[in-house]
């Protein structure tokens, strides 16, 4: 049985339906990250997970138990709900200490006196703030807020936690460190955590499964492997990773390989998403990954012919920009490039034809 189901569902602002039936089952103990572009549905089916907006049809289950379900007129109030929520913008209040807004939850919930002490100093001791208790939010760094709304959430110990972009306030370098760090506590504790961003490279880094959202429907869920290496549709592809997209034009396809060609110069490529049915002549849009696009040394199988435009140094490696028939083609490399006619290789598994 999954730890969080979430069945057919459906919510509304007035006219504009916001989530069109979203399904998706959660494992207990996984790490899950809600991803997609701002007004995709992410914080929304957040939020109705929560129990902060009712939604008008469908389901939502934890361990088998439902918190909502529209055909039953069940709809749990947030604080019978027992999860863990962490906001965007931490929520801690100013004028309480650190070991007072962690306790805040413990004491609604009517926790005795010595057991919400020993709680709290657990949930603070396992964030690594055990020595600030005392201490108020103004005296904190913005990454040290950050562990103490975690803390907040995971004190009273929920069967989900509920994080809403929780690492957009931290700049990049401290970004980098909580996504680790974060992974590391909720694995640790064994408790299952769902993360709402809009960054695909920390979704990568955080999920032990994706769930890519567009227009309030879900799009493609998986393991960061899967949504990276084998997404299924054409939104899929470019929103994951650093891509060229290019204007081809179909010759053949079979046994889902597919003939295309760019300035008259062909390449082989892979069909995905139902692009078998499509008739030859017709436009395709093939989606390669710059880091699978190498600079070769000469013609050959899979190459097309391209003039150097320009490069950008990114300390490990150059990033090059190179002109085909018109389109733009970018390439990652160890090593330079320079003015005047190049070759670049396509591997034929990893140009994707929609």
């Amino acid at each position: 049985m999954p730890k969080l189901a979430i069945e057919d569902l459906h919510l509304r602002y007035g006219t504009v339906e916001v989530l069109k039936g979203i399904d998706a089952q959660f494992e207990e103990g996984s790490v899950v990250c809600l991803l997609g572009r701002s007004g995709s549905g992410k914080t929304t089916l957040l939020r109705s997970i929560a129990g902060l907006e009712e939604p008008s049809k469908g389901a939502i289950r934890i361990d088998g138990r439902p918190v909502y379900d529209a055909a039953a007129k069940i709809n749990l109030p947030p604080e019978r709900r027992d999860l863990g929520f962490v906001f965007q913008s931490y929520a801690l209040w100013p004028h309480k200490t650190v070991f007072e807004n962690v306790a805040y939850g413990l004491r609604l919930r009517g926790v005795s006196k010595a057991d919400l002490a020993a709680k709290v100093q657990a949930a603070l001791d396992g964030v690594g703030l055990g020595q600030l208790a005392g201490r108020y939010p103004s005296q904190l760094s913005g990454g040290q807020q950050q562990r103490v709304a975690i803390a907040r959430a995971l004190v009273y110990e929920p069967p989900v936690i509920l994080l809403d972009e929780p690492l957009s306030n931290l700049d990049a370098k401290l970004r980098e460190e909580a996504r680790i760090w974060i992974r590391s506590l909720i694995k640790r504790l064994g408790i299952t955590a769902v993360f709402v961003t809009h960054d695909q490279a920390e979704a990568l880094a955080i999920a032990d499964q994706v769930v890519l959202l567009d227009g309030g429907r879900l799009v493609q869920s998986g393991t960061p492997e899967d949504l990276y290496e084998r997404p299924t549709t054409l939104f899929a592809s470019e929103f994951m990773g650093t891509n060229n997209t290019l204007t081809l034009s179909l010759e053949r396809h079979q046994g889902g390989q597919a003939l295309v060609s760019i300035g008259g110069h062909r390449l082989m490529g892979s069909l995905r998403n139902g692009a078998e049915q499509a008739g030859v002549g017709r436009e395709a849009k093939g989606v390669i990954r710059i880091e699978a696009v190498r600079i070769a040394d000469g013609a050959g199988q899979n190459r097309v012919p391209a003039e150097y435009e320009t490069s950008i140094y990114l300390g490990n490696q150059f990033e090059h920009l190179f002109r085909c028939a018109g389109q733009t083609i970018r390439v990652l490399s160890d090593r330079r490039a320079g003015p005047g006619p190049h070759w670049l290789e396509c591997p034929a598994e990893r140009l994707w034809v929609f």
